[in-house]
């Protein structure tokens, strides 16, 4: 029987994503021991916290070099920790920076590795697959045309379906979303997903709110932004203030994600949640110039959005750096809002995506694969 699993997620999405496995882990073996490093979701479900990821919440090159010795210093005691407590398994969800290089410290204690949501090797570095093969013994992964990647270089790989498709569901009507935070059923709603990170909210969100701003005076549009859980409202507070009115919603992503009638969204796993609900999206993203060129060089894939890297199209329009602008927002915002055939074909096109995520159960299905791996070591 596997008595102790260690697992490591290091950003917002990872937590959510965790969090079902150890459900699941939980539900299976009640008397697993499972610790590491995750967040608020995955320590509610019973897991062990030896770090918070808030710790190591860091965006972009310059940012991660600037925090290299406490990076070090939580590799040191995640490392003592597998030889003091001998997990049977670790399983390392996405986040490749800091998890490929503990990969490496886990085979090298004998400790089975099981990778769960892949490091986009895909858009930057598919030459890291042959690497990855000598340090993960099974992957897990959430998008199927991932499998093939996998299975060219003989590694154990399964697609288990997206964990979104656990998850995705809004608690309320749209009339009584309106009615619960004040809003004009007459008119219609611009939702702002700015990012989970600090720096993302400083980066993207002055520019959302200016192309708001311009959008309810064109179209007399109501603005609202979904709040991350893992961030204050002072936060957002500083660049909400001025003429444009916007109601900040917390606890409330998945509402206000499903009742917009647009949405302009950071890159990253917002991107495929608001497409899970089919609603029609601009996908924006920005960050700072050193780390967006060294960005440009690494990666090689002609979209940033995730809905479009699984269509394998341009389904929804992308605005990066300098071209995320409020002149480009409100220009493509505006022809959701007024073309409903444009719209209704970004419907359409979403929907397949959704498909393409596959059944509910991606949760169940993984810790399945973290009990036989460890009962195989």
């Amino acid at each position: 029987m596997v008595d102790r699993v260690m697992m490591i997620a290091g950003e917002a999405s990872g937590d959510l994503h965790g969090s079902g496995v150890v459900r699941e882990l939980k539900r299976r073996v009640p008397s697993i021991d499972v610790f590491g490093m995750g967040g608020d979701k995955m320590e509610a479900e019973g897991m062990e916290l030896i770090y918070h990821m808030s710790s190591l919440c860091l965006m972009g090159f310059v940012e991660v070099l600037k925090n290299i010795p406490m990076i070090r210093s939580v590799e040191q005691k995640l490392e003592r920790l597998l030889e003091q407590r001998k997990p049977a398994v670790v399983v390392l969800i996405d986040y490749p920076g800091f998890n490929l290089r503990f990969a490496r410290k886990a085979k090298e204690h004998g400790v089975k590795v099981l990778y769960y949501i892949s490091p986009q090797v895909w858009a930057w570095n598919k030459g890291r697959v042959k690497k990855m093969k000598r340090v993960v013994d099974k992957m897990d992964v959430v998008f199927p045309f991932e499998v093939d990647i996998y299975t060219q270089e003989n590694i154990d790989v399964e697609f288990v379906g997206h964990p979104l498709a656990e998850t995705l569901r809004s608690s309320c009507s749209r009339e009584s979303f309106f009615q619960k935070h004040k809003f004009n059923v007459s008119n219609k709603l611009l939702g702002l997903f700015p990012g989970s990170r600090p720096q993302e909210i400083k980066d993207i969100l002055p520019t959302l709110v200016a192309a708001a701003s311009k959008l309810q005076r064109i179209h007399s549009v109501q603005v609202a932004i979904g709040v991350a859980p893992n961030l204050s409202l002072d936060l957002y507070n500083r660049f909400t203030r001025g003429d444009c009115s916007i109601t900040l919603i917390e606890n409330g992503t998945y509402d206000l994600m499903e009742h917009s009638d647009a949405i302009i969204v950071a890159s990253g796993t917002a991107t495929l949640e608001s497409g899970w609900f089919g609603t029609p999206m601009v996908v924006v993203y920005r960050t700072s110039p050193v780390t967006y060129f060294i960005g440009r060089l690494l990666v090689n894939v002609p979209h940033i959005g995730l809905v479009n890297i699984v269509a394998r199209k341009p389904v929804v329009p992308e605005f990066v750096q300098h071209e995320m602008n409020p002149e480009n927002l409100v220009n493509s915002v505006s022809r959701i809002l007024q073309d409903e055939a444009y719209a209704q074909a970004m419907r359409t096109e979403l929907s397949i995506v959704k498909k393409k995520l596959g059944a509910p159960g991606a949760s169940g299905r993984v810790a399945d694969g973290i009990i036989a791996l460890g009962q195989a070591a």
